[in-house]
C-alpha cells in the first residue's frame, strides 16, 4: 500500500491528510487560535472535588474547567480500587495536569495527573515503571527494543517504546530518553516558579505531530506547500531520523496540494450524510447525543448474473464494512457506533463481515471495541477519539434547526397561528380588528375563498381583517383593534 502524507500550510489554518492507495484515510484540520491542546501540561488548581462522581474539575486557565476522574490521579502507594477523590485532592490544591482529550460540545478538556511526554521512538512517564512495547511490532523486535530500553530506565519513571523505533539503534533511544528527561527536568523547574493556573508545556502542532508519531518506513513520501513549515519538519527530522529526510518535498506546483490529491473533496464529502459505495449501495451516517448510527442500503447494488440476493448482500456488506472504518477515519468518529449491516440469513456470512470490518480497524491508529455482530444484522462498537473532526470543525449549529435537522412546515405554523387568533380575540372586548400574520402562512389561515376567517368570525363573533406583514416571525401574529373603521 502506498502511503504518503500531505501537509498544507495557509494564512487561516493548517491541514494534515494521510492518503492511502491514493484516497484520503485520515484529515485533521487546525484553525488559527484554535490548536488542540491534546499533550499540553498546566500546574492547575483544584476548583471543585465531587466525591459522587468520584472526580474533581481543574482550573488550568481555559475557558472551561478540565475534568479529573479519580483513576487519573497519581497517588503513588494507594491502590486504585481503594482510592476516594476526596482523600487525594482538596479545592485550592495545586497539580501538573495534561490533556489527553480536547474540550467537545458542553464538556472540558479531559485531564489526567498521569504525565507522559512523547519523543521521536519512545514517550517517557515520570511516574510510570517498566518498560511498555508497542503491539504493532513484531515479537523478535519487540523482545529487542524491551532490552534495550531496561538498561535506559535507570532512575524514576517508565518508558513505552513506540512504533516508529522499530530497527533504531541503542544509541538513538539513549539520545530520545536524555531529551525527554531534560524536558521533564524543565517542566518540574517551571512548576516550581510559577503560580497555578500556568501553561508549562505545548504540544507540537498537528503537522509535525503527525510526522513525529506516523512517519516512518512504511510511509512512501511527504509533501508540504509551505516553505517555513517545510524547513521547520526538515530540521525535525535531520536530527531525529536523518535516513528519512530525503522523504520529505517542498510542493511549489500551481494547482492547489489538497485540490491535487483530493483531500479538499474528501473534506467536503464529511458534510453529507451519504457516503457512497462502488457497488452502488451507499452509508447514511447519523449523528446523536449519545451515538453514531451507520445505516448500509444496498442500493442500485441488484447482483450480476447468477447470484443470489445473499451473495448480492454479503458482498454490499463486505464492501461497507471497509467503507465504514475509511469515514470513521477520515470524520474521526468517536463514542459509541451502531452499524445497521443489511441482514444476512447465514451464520458464516456475518462472521466475514465481523472479520473484514476488524481487518480494516487494523489501519486505524484509534483504539476501537467491536462487538459480535447481532441476529439483526447490527454490530455495536466503540472508538476513541481525543479532538473534533473535520465536520465538527467546519461546521455549527444551524440557528434555524438547531441541529435537529427539521423544521416546522408553515402549515404547522399555520394551525399554530389559527389557534393565537381564536384565543386572542376571545380575550378582547372590541369588536373589529386588523390580524397581521407572516406573508406564508396567509392564505393558510384565510382558507379558500376566506373560508377561514369567516370561521374564525363565527366562532368569536369578531370581525377581522388578514394583513401580511413579514417583519413578523413565521408563527407571530399581531392584533390592532380598529375603531369607527380606523386602526
Amino acid at each position: 500500500m502506498k502511503k504518503q502524507i500531505l501537509v498544507s500550510v495557509d494564512r487561516a489554518e493548517t491541514r494534515v491528510a494521510i492518503l492511502e492507495d491514493g484516497q484520503t484515510a485520515e484529515a485533521y484540520i487546525e484553525r488559527r487560535g484554535h490548536r488542540s491542546v491534546v499533550g499540553h501540561v498546566w500546574k492547575g488548581r483544584v476548583e471543585n472535588v465531587l466525591a459522587g462522581m468520584e472526580a474533581a474539575f481543574i482550573e488550568i486557565g481555559l475557558e472551561k474547567n478540565g475534568f479529573l476522574h479519580v483513576d487519573e490521579v497519581v497517588a503513588l502507594g494507594v491502590p486504585k480500587r481503594k482510592r476516594q477523590i476526596a482523600d487525594l485532592l482538596k479545592r485550592g490544591d495545586e497539580i501538573l495536569v495534561q490533556a489527553t482529550k480536547d474540550p467537545m460540545g458542553t464538556k472540558g478538556v479531559r485531564l489526567t495527573m498521569q504525565l507522559s511526554l512523547a519523543g521521536r521512538f519512545l514517550v517517557f512517564v515520570p511516574y510510570g515503571d517498566g518498560v511498555g512495547v508497542s503491539r504493532r511490532l513484531d515479537d523478535e523486535e519487540r523482545d529487542r527494543l524491551r532490552k534495550i530500553c531496561k538498561n535506559l530506565t535507570k532512575g524514576e519513571g517508565g518508558l513505552i517504546v513506540r512504533t516508529q523505533a522499530a530497527g533504531v539503534t541503542e544509541r538513538e533511544l539513549q539520545r530520545d530518553v536524555e531529551a525527554l528527561r531534560r524536558l521533564w527536568a524543565a517542566l518540574q523547574a517551571r512548576a516550581e516558579q510559577v503560580t497555578a493556573p500556568s501553561l508549562l508545556y505545548s504540544e507540537a502542532d498537528r503537522s509535525l505531530k503527525v510526522i513525529r508519531d506516523l512517519f516512518g518506513d512504511h510511509v512512501d513520501e511527504v509533501l508540504i506547500d509551505d516553505e517555513a513549515q517545510y524547513t521547520r519538519i526538515l530540521d525535525f527530522l535531520r536530527k531525529t531520523s536523518p535516513e528519512l529526510a530525503e522523504r520529505i518535498h517542498f510542493y511549489a506546483e500551481p494547482t492547489p496540494l489538497m485540490e491535487r490529491y483530493g483531500v479538499d473533496r474528501a473534506l467536503r464529502s464529511t458534510l453529507s450524510r451519504r457516503a457512497d459505495l462502488k457497488s452502488g449501495g451507499y452509508l447514511i451516517i447519523d449523528d446523536t447525543e449519545a451515538m453514531t448510527v451507520i445505516d448500509v442500503n444496498s442500493g442500485r447494488n441488484v447482483g450480476r448474473g447468477k447470484t443470489t440476493l445473499e451473495e448480492t448482500i454479503t458482498q454490499t456488506n463486505l464492501e461497507a464494512a471497509e467503507e465504514v472504518v475509511r469515514q470513521l477515519r477520515l470524520r474521526d468518529i468517536g463514542g459509541m457506533i451502531i452499524v445497521d449491516f443489511i441482514d444476512m440469513n447465514d451464520q458464516r456470512n456475518r462472521h466475514a463481515v465481523r472479520q473484514a470490518l476488524e481487518a480494516a480497524l487494523e489501519r486505524d491508529r484509534a483504539k476501537a471495541y467491536v462487538v459480535d455482530i447481532s441476529p439483526l444484522g447490527l454490530v455495536e462498537m466503540t472508538r476513541q477519539n481525543i479532538s473534533d473532526g473535520p465536520r465538527e470543525i467546519m461546521t455549527e449549529e444551524c440557528p434555524t434547526c438547531h441541529g435537529v435537522g427539521i423544521i416546522p412546515s408553515d402549515e404547522t405554523h399555520a394551525v399554530h397561528v389559527d389557534r393565537q387568533i381564536r384565543r386572542k380575540l376571545a380575550e378582547r372586548s372590541e369588536t373589529t380588528f386588523a390580524v397581521a400574520v407572516h406573508p406564508r402562512v396567509l392564505d393558510l389561515v384565510s382558507g379558500d375563498d376566506d373560508a377561514g376567517v369567516a370561521d374564525i368570525e363565527a366562532e368569536t363573533g369578531k370581525r377581522l381583517r388578514l394583513e401580511p406583514d413579514s417583519a413578523l416571525e413565521v408563527d407571530g401574529v399581531r392584533i390592532d383593534a380598529i375603531a369607527n373603521g380606523r386602526k
